[in-house]
C-alpha cells in the first residue's frame, strides 16, 4: 500500500469514524509519540505478540516518566520487582513549577530510547527513525544527550535511565529478545502444506497446526516480504513472558510433547475430528464447513441485501455467548452468515432509532475481512485498538474523565494512563492467547478443509467417496462432482471428488486487482481463504483467536476508562469507499459504513471478521472473547491501583522478622528482612501511595533503605511484602 493510500485511511479514521468530528484538538506529547509508535509498527514485521509487548513496555515506561513527578501516583517499573527483575530508583530534586515540562521531557527521552532499541531491526526503521528524530527536534530535544544520572533532577537523564532499565528488563522477561524472539523448543508435527505445487501434502494429524510452504515470497500481514520456504510458528512459548495483570492463579503448567507450557485461562481442547460422528453433526466438520460456506457469500453480484446498522447488529451480552455445540449452531448462522445479534431499538444519546443501512452481504463480508485483518501496512490488532482509542478521544463530545466521572484530566494525564492500561491488557491478551495457541497447536481452516477433501465425504456411506473423516455434504454448498460437472476434468479424473461453493480464489483476480474473484464451485482440495495469495493464513495456530482476545480485552478497557460502553454520540463509524477500499480485489461495489453502538459490538464484529476471512472456525472465537473479557477487567483493576492509593485495613500488622529501625526517623531508614522480597511502599496517613521519586528506595544486603529527606514531617504507613503495615513517624 502506498503512502497516499495509507494517508487516506488514517484521515478516514480521524475524520470519518465519528460523523461530528471536524478538527483535531491539540495533542499531548504522549499522543504525539503514540502516533510515531503506531507508524513504527506499520513499518515493521506483522508480529502481534511482539508489538503488544512493545506497546505495553513503552506505555508503562512513559507512565513511569510521568508518575515519577506525581506524588499521588505509584510507579510501575521504578523501584519495583517486575517478575524477578528489580529496577533501582532513588529520590531526586526538581523545581515543581517546571513539572509539566519535566514530565514531557522525561516521557520523550524514555520513548525515543526504547523505540530506538526495539525497532532498530525493523525493515522500515529508516522511516521510523526519521519520524522519531523529527519529533525530538520539533520538541526541542537533543538526541545526542545520553546521560542517565537523574540525581540532580535532569528529566532527560531520567528518561534515558528508565529506557536503559526497561531495555535490560526486556532482555530477560521470557520473550527471548536476545535470540530475536525465536522459538526454543517448539517444532510442528505436520509437514508443510505446499500451496502451489503438485506435491501438496495434507496434514498427517488433522487436529494440529500445519506450516505453509511458499514457493514465492511470503508477505506478512503488514506487507513486508519475509522469505520463500516454510514460515515458522510465531511465539508458541509466549506464555513464559512476564505479564502485567495475569497471576499464577490464572495459569497452570501443562506438558505436551515433552515440553512444559504455561497456559492461561485454559479453555480446554478445541473440537477434534471425530470419525464416529457422521457429517455436519460433528462439531469439527460443522465448524470448518461453515468457514467455506461463509466464503461462498462473498459475492459481488448478489442481490442479497442486509441491514448492517446497529438496528440489527450488536448488543450481544457476554453471558449469552454459546457454550455447547447446540448453542454454537444457533448463534452462528450457517447458511446466511453472521450471528444472532438482537441489535438496538434506539441510539441512547439521540434517543432515536439508528438509520437503516442496506448493503450487499458480499460487500459487508469482504470489508469486514479487510478492515479487521489489520493489514497490510497496519498496526496489527493491539495497535489497531490504540487507533480506536485515540479516535474516541478526538470526538468533540468526549470528556477526559476517568470512568466518566470526577474532574476532567489534562490531555497528558489521560493519554498516559489510558495507554498504560490498554497496553497492559494487550500484552496480557497476547500472552494468554498465544499460551493456548502454543499448547493446543490447533489446525487452521486451509489445512482442515483440504484434509477432509482429500478423505472424501462423511455424510452418506451409500454415496461414492465416503470417509468418516471427510467433508460433510450440504446441498448448494458442499457436493460431489458428477460426470456432467464442469469440474469433472478432461478425463473425468475429478468425478466423485468434493466441490464447495465458495470464494473462487486468486486465479480469478487480475494481477492489478481491477476485478473481483466472485464466488462459484471449485474443488475443495483447492480452497483458499479470503486473504492475499502471498499471505494466506497467519503463521501460528488458530485456537484461540488472537483477534477475539485482543478485541474483547480492549473493549473492556475502553468501557472502564470512559465509564460508558457506548462510543461517543452512541455510534462509531468507518467508511469503506466504493471500489477504493479493498486491497487485492475490486470493491466494495458501494460505500459500506461499518457501525458500532458499543465497544463490545466492534469487538464482536472483529471476531466474526476472521470467519468471513477464512482464518478461524467458530470454535476459535468464543473462548478468545471470554478470555479477553477477564483480561480487560483485570488489567484495568490493576492499573487503577497505580493511579489511586490503596486504603489499608486497620488490623494489618508488620511481621516481626521485617521491621523498621529506628522509628521515628529523620533522613534514612532501613526496612530489615529478605532483600529479595517485594519492596515496601510508603503511604501517607490517608492511605495514598507516595511515589519513590519523593522518598527514594534502594536494595540493601539486609533489606531496603528509604531516603526520607524530601518527605515532609508527619505520620506515614509502610506497606510490607504481604500487604501488612507498620506506622512510621518522620520528625
Amino acid at each position: 500500500m502506498g503512502l497516499m493510500k495509507r494517508a487516506i485511511i488514517v484521515l478516514a479514521y480521524l475524520g470519518v469514524l465519528f460523523p461530528a468530528f471536524s478538527q483535531l484538538p491539540s495533542h499531548s506529547v504522549a499522543r504525539q509519540w503514540n502516533e510515531v509508535l503506531l507508524e513504527a509498527i506499520r513499518n515493521d514485521f506483522a508480529k502481534p505478540t511482539i508489538h503488544a509487548r512493545n506497546l505495553f513496555h513503552i506505555s508503562a515506561a512513559a507512565y513511569d516518566a510521568w508518575s515519577a513527578y506525581e506524588s499521588s501516583a505509584d510507579t510501575y517499573f521504578l523501584g519495583k520487582n517486575i517478575g524477578s527483575y528489580f529496577i533501582p530508583f532513588n529520590s531526586f530534586s526538581y523545581n515543581e513549577s517546571d513539572g509539566q515540562l519535566a514530565k514531557e521531557t522525561a516521557i520523550s527521552y524514555t520513548i525515543y530510547r526504547l523505540m530506538e532499541h526495539r525497532y532498530r531491526n525493523s525493515p522500515g526503521f529508516t522511516n521510523t527513525k526519521t519520524a522519531m528524530d523529527s519529533l525530538m527536534v520539533e520538541l526541542g530535544y537533543d538526541i545526542n544527550f545520553f546521560s542517565t544520572d537523574y540525581s540532580l533532577g535532569n528529566p532527560a537523564a531520567l528518561g534515558n535511565y528508565i529506557a536503559e532499565q526497561v531495555i535490560a528488563f526486556g532482555l530477560q522477561d521470557g520473550a527471548n529478545e536476545l535470540g530475536n524472539y525465536e522459538n526454543i523448543a517448539y517444532s510442528p508435527v505436520n509437514s508443510p502444506l505446499s500451496l502451489f505445487g503438485e506435491q501438496s501434502e495434507p496434514p498427517t494429524d488433522p487436529n494440529r497446526w500445519q506450516p505453509l510452504q511458499f514457493e514465492e515470497e511470503f508477505i506478512d500481514q503488514s506487507g513486508n516480504p519475509i522469505s520463500t520456504g516454510t514460515i515458522d510458528f510465531l511465539s508458541p512459548e509466549w506464555g513464559n513472558v512476564v505479564p502485567f495483570s495475569l497471576t499464577n492463579s490464572n495459569s497452570e503448567v501443562i506438558e505436551r510433547d515433552g515440553t512444559s507450557h504455561t497456559v492461561y485461562f485454559d479453555p480446554g481442547p478445541p473440537p477434534y475430528l471425530d470419525a464416529t460422528v457422521p457429517g455436519i453433526d460433528d462439531p469439527y466438520k460443522w465448524g470448518f464447513a461453515l468457514v467455506s460456506i461463509w466464503q461462498g457469500m462473498l459475492d459481488t453480484t448478489t442481490d442479497t441485501l442486509i441491514d448492517i446498522s446497529p438496528n440489527t447488529i450488536g448488543n450481544i451480552k457476554l453471558d449469552e455467548l454459546p457454550a455447547t455445540m447446540a448453542e454454537y449452531a444457533t448463534f452462528y448462522q450457517l447458511t446466511t452468515g453472521g450471528d444472532a445479534s438482537p441489535g438496538y431499538q434506539q441510539n441512547p444519546v439521540t434517543v432515536q432509532p439508528y438509520s437503516e443501512q442496506l448493503v450487499p452481504r458480499g460487500d459487508y463480508g469482504r470489508v469486514l475481512a479487510e478492515f479487521w485483518a489489520d493489514g497490510p501496512d497496519s498496526e496489527t490488532p493491539p495497535g489497531h485498538w490504540y487507533v480506536i482509542l485515540n479516535t474516541v478521544v478526538d470526538h468533540p463530545q468526549f470528556e477526559r474523565k476517568m470512568q466518566g466521572s470526577g474532574e476532567e484530566m489534562s490531555a497528558l494525564e489521560w493519554d498516559i494512563k489510558a495507554y498504560f492500561t490498554l497496553g497492559g491488557a494487550m500484552h496480557d491478551a497476547a500472552i494468554a492467547a498465544w499460551s493456548v495457541k502454543g499448547y493446543y497447536d490447533y489446525i487452521r481452516p486451509i489445512s482442515a478443509i483440504r484434509y477432509m477433501a482429500s478423505q472424501g465425504q462423511s455424510t452418506n456411506s451409500a454415496l461414492p467417496n465416503y470417509s468418516s473423516q471427510g467433508l460433510p455434504l450440504l446441498d448448494g454448498w458442499i457436493e460431489l462432482v458428477d460426470s456432467n460437472d464442469p469440474l469433472a476434468g478432461d478425463n473425468l479424473e475429478n468425478v466423485d471428488k468434493i466441490k464447495v461453493y465458495s470464494w473462487r480464489g486468486h486465479d480469478f483476480v487480475n494481477v492489478d486487482g481491477s476485478n473481483a474473484a466472485g464466488v462459484g464451485w471449485l474443488l475443495a482440495e483447492n480452497w483458499w481463504p479470503y486473504q492475499r495469495p502471498s499471505f494466506v493464513t497467519p503463521p501460528f495456530a488458530g485456537y484461540v483467536s488472537g483477534h477475539s482476545t485482543f478485541s474483547r480485552a480492549a473493549a473492556e478497557v475502553l468501557t472502564s476508562l470512559t465509564g460508558s460502553a457506548y462510543f461517543p454520540g452512541g455510534v462509531g463509524e468507518f467508511v469503506a469507499s466504493k471500489d477504493e477500499y479493498l486491497v487485492f480485489e475490486k470493491g466494495p461495489s458501494q460505500d459500506v459504513v461499518l457501525q458500532w453502538a458499543k465497544y463490545y459490538d466492534a469487538s464482536d464484529q472483529c471476531s466474526l471478521s476472521r470467519i468471513w476471512g477464512g482464518i478461524h472456525p467458530p470454535a476459535d472465537d468464543i473462548p478468545g472473547r471470554k478470555m479477553g473479557a477477564i483480561i480487560g477487567k483485570q488489567a484495568f483493576a490493576l492499573a487503577e491501583q497505580y493511579f489511586n492509593a490503596k486504603v489499608l485495613g486497620a488490623d494489618e500488622v508488620i511481621p516481626a522478622e521485617r521491621m523498621l529501625y529506628p522509628n521515628p526517623v529523620e533522613t534514612t531508614a532501613t526496612f530489615q528482612g529478605n532483600a529479595s522480597l517485594t519492596p515496601p511502599v510508603l503511604m501517607d496517613a490517608t492511605g495514598r501511595k507516595i511515589s519513590p521519586s519523593h522518598y527514594g528506595l534502594s536494595r540493601q544486603s539486609d533489606g531496603w533503605e528509604l531516603d526520607l529527606r524530601r518527605v515532609p514531617p508527619g505520620m506515614y504507613l509502610l506497606l510490607g511484602a504481604e500487604g501488612s503495615t507498620t506506622k512510621l513517624l518522620k520528625k
